[in-house]
């Protein structure tokens, strides 16, 4: 099957847990969709292409319209594919929230058990490049003094999940999986996949490690194979569906036409600069050019990113 400007295409790699997130949200809706494996450290040139700066993974591409970041992919995938929702229970705007604690609280205590475990896992250019994502030290020796204690956070966090779980709900939000599901599980898996003592945290906790089991289940989805190149040929080849459209509520009176930057508020900081076509309480879109992909539009999420008008 080859890709077409209809087709969704996940920039990602393979081990990257961000990723896991989105292809288990794939799996819950039953979807076709393309993975197109970009390098774990930097350069990206490709990715940066569609982005114009923004480096991090995962980025979803349909046609010419690339989004940037987890929340905006999973949002646009609710939007375009409403059913089987992500939001099978009653709480769609706290699961929002839920998601933001998975990606930084619990995220940050899995990273310390990680890469402070015993089995060295960051030569040294990943050190480097990691060290130009976050603007600081990637202090080895500090999250080996901090996994002991980071340990302590990780199982507090799965007994939450725990105590969720206790009335024999079969996925977080009830007997369907949701966004709940895929936002906790991604955290687990990339212990699973990177640290045998973090692994044994999860395994104390009887109805996590069914509930895991279950999200393993769900599978991600129809996967399919596409290159870099052949994925910068599509977003040429295509044109944005982003409508232009102004939001009354934006407090900074930001409007279309405007030339904004965004970047992200915590790392990975890089500015990503172009003309607002679309904005609103959730997202803001940018429309920018250039030479290898053409005109394509780029999303964010407004939750965790700063907006500044050039």
């Amino acid at each position: 099957m080859a890709a077409t400007a209809q087709s969704i295409i996940l920039h990602q790699y393979d081990i990257s847990p961000f990723s896991e997130k989105v292809r288990v949200a794939l799996g819950i809706k039953g979807l076709d969709w393309f993975a197109c494996d970009e390098p774990v450290i930097m350069p990206k040139p490709e990715l940066l292409a569609l982005t114009g700066g923004y480096r991090k993974i995962p980025v979803m591409q349909i046609g010419a319209d690339i989004y940037c970041d987890t929340q905006i992919i999973l949002r646009e995938l609710e939007r375009r594919f409403p059913a089987p929702t992500l939001f099978p229970g009653p709480g769609k705007g706290l699961e929002w929230g839920i998601a933001m604690w998975t990606d930084r609280v619990f995220f940050q205590a899995a990273v310390a058990i990680i890469f402070g475990g015993s089995t060295p896992l960051a030569d040294e250019a990943f050190i480097k490049d990691r060290e130009k994502l976050t603007g600081r030290p990637f202090d080895i020796a500090g999250m080996k003094a901090a996994a002991p204690m980071m340990a302590e956070q990780f199982r507090a966090q799965l007994g939450w999940l725990e105590e969720q779980l206790a009335d024999g709900r079969r996925f977080l939000p009830g007997n369907e999986p949701g966004l709940a599901d895929a936002s906790a599980f991604y955290n687990l898996a990339f212990v699973r996949w990177t640290s045998p003592a973090g692994a044994k945290l999860i395994d104390g906790f009887p109805g996590v490690t069914a509930w895991e089991k279950r999200v393993a289940g769900i599978g991600h989805g129809q996967r399919s194979e596409i290159s870099r190149d052949a994925a910068l040929d599509i977003a040429k080849a295509a044109t944005s569906t982003e409508a232009a459209k102004a939001d009354p509520g934006e407090p900074n009176g930001l409007k279309p036409g405007d030339a904004v930057t965004v970047m992200a508020d915590d790392y990975g900081r890089d500015p990503i600069a172009g003309e607002l076509v679309s904005s609103s309480a959730q997202h803001i879109a940018l429309k920018r050019s250039d030479p290898r992909v053409g005109e394509v539009v780029v999303h964010f999420p407004r939750a965790g990113f700063l907006v500044l008008k050039s």
